[in-house]
């Protein structure tokens, strides 16, 4: 590496500092101004935390129910009273949001099954949470500490991300303490990982370990842009796959949680489905043309009304790119009951545009055709006769369609487990991406189908 080349990539590198930062450069011993994020972290720290949850499980010593150990010892004949004992269950991080009111945002995982949990900001407080409430298909929660002199940070635009774009995980990884890296936006709008019910991460290379989780994924401005989730680690560590939820997503969340304690998420009733190279040639579309096919309309719902049909091909929700089925389903799970949307479809060649209100979930069917491609082209409804899920379409020369099923069949286990809605459906098939067990009735009768 030549020195002028060398010199040429300080100066961009430094240049890209200062403009990204103000008041960044440091000075090194001959006085030259070097670049850090040392202001912006010595700010926006404060608002991220460490957790730590603790559940309160009941013990006893089995000698003491003992009868022969009782009469040794001539103990009463009565059993044994059990006694409560705290165990520290996990620890994480959070981010606090809101200083005003003490809100503080994490993953739902971090806390879940906790009887108790503890908030310790970095100046060495710790004080008790109280969950306002939690949003577990999206994996955020939120907490509420009644704490002065809190620091909050800036919630920033994730949507204007691009790969790319520097930016910096802060945690508390191993539990070793509160961590800083920094890397890259490697990737936007990661879907089918199945992690979550309501996908579309952002994708990074800054390391992001066990114990990050909840923690904040800040650009270089020290605004909040995603919160850190969950890693690809086949050794249990970081391999510079991680993956943080856009804080969009987490934002719409988190305002629904604190207005009404949960999430309303609700649906515009249609089936949708990922398009294949056989589907795109046989709905006559471009060469390389994305989108979401549209398989079904549900009667009465908000697409039937607005007149979008089966074969349409969903391309963007509110000017915002729409490639995948599971993208779609975040585009419009962020959305409250009420809320309109502009669609953009393709028909026939031609681009048209759509205002659909979203509507209450019961209100159609449901599609569950991007979370597993041996149902590629299934359309399920809730049995409101009885238990579990019943076929209400399936898409011509679709594998679901191949499979053996038939509109009609009513789904009440899958890998061997019980299901009375999509959402438990979902959860079932994420057991095995290789096969389906499905057990069936049709006509009266009921079988086992088994699809490779």
């Amino acid at each position: 590496m030549g020195k002028s080349f060398k010199i040429a990539l300080i100066t961009i590198f430094m240049g890209w500092s200062l403009q990204a930062y103000a008041g960044l450069p440091t000075i090194d011993s001959q006085g030259k101004a070097l670049p850090s994020l040392a202001p912006m972290l010595k700010k926006i720290n404060p608002a991220v935390v460490n957790i730590s949850t603790f559940s309160t499980k009941a013990i006893n010593n089995p000698l003491m129910n003992d009868p022969f150990f009782k009469h040794f010892f001539n103990q009463p004949d009565t059993r044994q009273q059990q006694r409560p004992k705290k165990q520290k269950q996990s620890a994480g991080s959070g981010v606090i949001v809101n200083a005003g009111k003490g809100t503080v945002i994490t993953n739902y995982h971090v806390i879940k099954g906790a009887d108790e949990v503890q908030v310790s900001l970095v100046d060495g407080r710790t004080y008790l949470a109280e969950v306002t409430g939690s949003d577990p298909d999206l994996d955020i929660a939120i907490l509420s500490i009644d704490a002065n002199k809190l620091t909050d940070i800036k919630i920033g635009d994730s949507s204007a991300l691009q790969v790319g774009d520097f930016v910096v995980a802060i945690g508390n990884p191993f539990g070793l303490g509160q961590t800083a890296t920094t890397g890259i936006v490697s990737a936007l709008e990661r879907t089918g990982l199945g992690i979550e019910g309501y996908e579309n991460f952002i994708q990074t290379d800054a390391s992001i370990n066990p114990g990050n989780s909840g923690g904040a994924l800040v650009n270089l401005k020290g605004e909040l842009i995603g919160i850190n989730t969950a890693i690809i680690a086949p050794a249990g560590g970081n391999v510079g796959i991680g993956f943080a939820i856009p804080v969009d997503m987490a934002a719409a969340s988190m305002e629904q949680i604190i207005q009404h304690g949960e999430v309303r998420r609700g649906q515009i009733g249609v089936s949708i489905q990922d398009i294949t190279p056989d589907l795109r040639k046989a709905f006559n579309l471009k060469n390389g043309q994305r989108g979401v096919l549209i398989s079904g309309v549900a009667k009465n719902s908000s697409a039937e009304k607005v007149g979008l049909l089966p074969g349409d091909v969903i391309i963007a929700v509110n000017k915002n790119n729409t490639e995948s089925a599971g993208q779609l389903r975040s585009q419009i799970g962020i959305k409250r009951i009420g809320d309109s949307v502009k669609i953009t479809i393709m028909r026939d060649g031609k681009k048209k545009k759509l205002d659909v209100m979203v509507g209450k979930p019961h209100q159609g069917s449901a599609s569950i055709s991007g979370s597993h491609p041996l149902l590629e082209g299934a359309t399920f409804e809730d049995n409101a006769k009885g238990d579990g899920l019943i076929i209400t379409n399936l898409a011509p020369n679709s594998t679901a369609a191949f499979s053996g099923l038939r509109k009609g069949d009513i789904i009440v286990g899958t890998n061997r487990m019980r299901v009375n809605s999509i959402k438990e459906l979902e959860k079932a098939l994420q057991r095995d991406k290789n096969k389906v067990l499905l057990h069936i009735n049709r006509n009266g009768g009921s079988f086992y189908l088994v699809i490779r």
